[in-house]
């Protein structure tokens, strides 16, 4: 025992050494960044075209790679518990709940007004109106960034961005050439490994594939004993990133996951004593694929094709489902008379979901399929340059429940200088 557990010490000395090794040059000069050097950081989230934070009229807060790298944590609800204004709870070993400007859902753990991307791709499950955290992961090495916006983003994301936006961006696969490989043990997270490697095709076309396993312990009670919450996850995925002649470049991404949780149930029975406490191990599915396609015509003109498919598969002894989502988006950027910026869109998405009910469990129908169609227009007025803006926009949703929605916006910006600026806006 002693050999095994000095040589897992040993391998993640070594990991670790070479992880940092990497890294301390980009590192430092992170570090030695100026205020105002921070506040010219680009974000995209905020008006969906690259910006400076500082021109931003929202609340934005961004968690570079450096902060994932030194904050030790494993696993993105944890990590989101360094933004200022969010609210992370975890429920129990496998369980997070993560909520915006106090609110954290009916239900104590699922938050229906708070909307969360992995490159553009909708994480929200509309079985519970919410986000599964235990089922959302990614190799935190691969990520660029997360950008959260706390406060109304329905304009230019729709309905479920009432109170945030949390957007998680991965790297460019020409950021992530060659190969990676991190694992370690402990007394909570028994064991985890990971492992990346990025590859170049030729002189404008680059990939990168990973996989990734954690086994989690079960939490521990009051009394000493272990609960029935552990869990452990395996997933892969690859990323294809390519730049052609001209202005375009288009990205190919994937994932699946197989997830494995512990819970401690009470169900209903049709006969005495009519309800019964058990421990139960279910096992979560689900694999997405995604392609976008940018267009670059200059520095103020821009447009993007974005599709995607996201399956998403929830099992357990009383209760099953799968939901099938298609989701297609097209947005442009340009400009439209001497200092002002359109930005337009248009969206479709399919859903379909399959509920497998029992006598303890039942939702009504149990088959459903529905479309979300949308459009947004945001018109980006420059009154002084690059001094005072005023933003003006509105989204048009159409929804199989609800009918259309309509969600304007008006936001007002003033950059006193590169250090300061004061905004206020009007949602609905």
């Amino acid at each position: 025992m002693g050999l095994k557990r000095f040589a897992i010490f040993l391998l993640c000395h070594l990991v670790a050494v070479s992880e940092c090794y990497g890294d301390l040059l980009q590192n430092d000069n992170l570090l030695d960044m100026e205020l105002n050097e921070l506040m010219n950081l680009e974000v995209t989230s905020a008006g969906k075209k690259k910006q400076r934070l500082s021109e931003a009229a929202s609340a934005v807060f961004v968690i570079t790679q450096e902060d994932l790298r030194r904050s030790g944590v494993t696993s993105i609800a944890e990590a989101l518990r360094m933004v200022p204004g969010l609210q992370v709870a975890r429920i129990d070993a496998n369980k997070w709940a993560v909520g915006s400007r106090g609110f954290l859902g009916l239900s104590g753990r699922f938050e229906n007004k708070l909307l969360v991307l992995i490159d553009g791709r909708s994480i929200y499950t509309p079985l519970f109106s919410g986000v599964f955290w235990e089922m959302q992961d990614t190799m935190l090495e691969d990520i660029d960034r997360i950008e959260v916006i706390r406060g109304p983003g329905a304009t230019l994301w729709g309905t479920n961005a009432v109170n945030g936006v949390i957007n998680i961006i991965t790297k460019n696969a020409r950021e992530t050439q060659g190969g990676l490989v991190a694992a370690g043990a402990g007394t909570e997270e028994k064991d985890f490994g990971r492992g990346r490697y990025g590859g170049k095709i030729s002189e404008d076309a680059y990939y990168r594939l990973y996989a990734k396993y954690a086994d989690r312990d079960p939490a521990v009670f009051a009394g000493g004993e272990d609960a029935a919450d552990g869990w452990n996850t395996l997933r892969s995925g690859f990323r294809l990133d390519r730049e052609f002649v001209g202005h375009d470049a288009f990205t190919l991404q994937g994932d699946i996951f197989s997830t494995k949780v512990g819970e401690t149930i009470t169900t209903a029975l049709a006969y005495p004593p009519f309800a019964e406490t058990t421990d139960e191990k279910y096992t979560n599915r689900g694999g997405n694929l995604l392609g976008r396609w940018e267009r670059k015509v200059s520095e103020a003109s821009a447009m993007a094709l974005q599709m995607y498919y996201d399956r998403t598969e929830y099992n357990s002894n009383h209760f099953g489902s799968f939901v099938d989502t298609v989701d297609i988006d097209f947005q442009d950027r340009f400009k439209w008379m001497a200092g002002q910026e359109i930005i337009w869109g248009l969206g479709y998405r399919n859903i379909f979901l399959n509920i497998d009910n029992s006598y303890a469990s039942s939702i009504s129908p149990g088959k459903d399929n529905y479309d979300i169609v949308s459009t947004f227009l945001q018109d980006d007025i420059a009154l002084i340059p690059e001094r005072l803006n005023l933003i003006l926009g509105s989204k048009l949703e159409h929804n199989d429940f609800t009918g259309v929605e309509i969600q304007p916006n008006a936001r007002l910006i003033w950059q006193a200088d590169d250090r300061h600026s004061v905004w206020g806006a009007v949602s609905r």
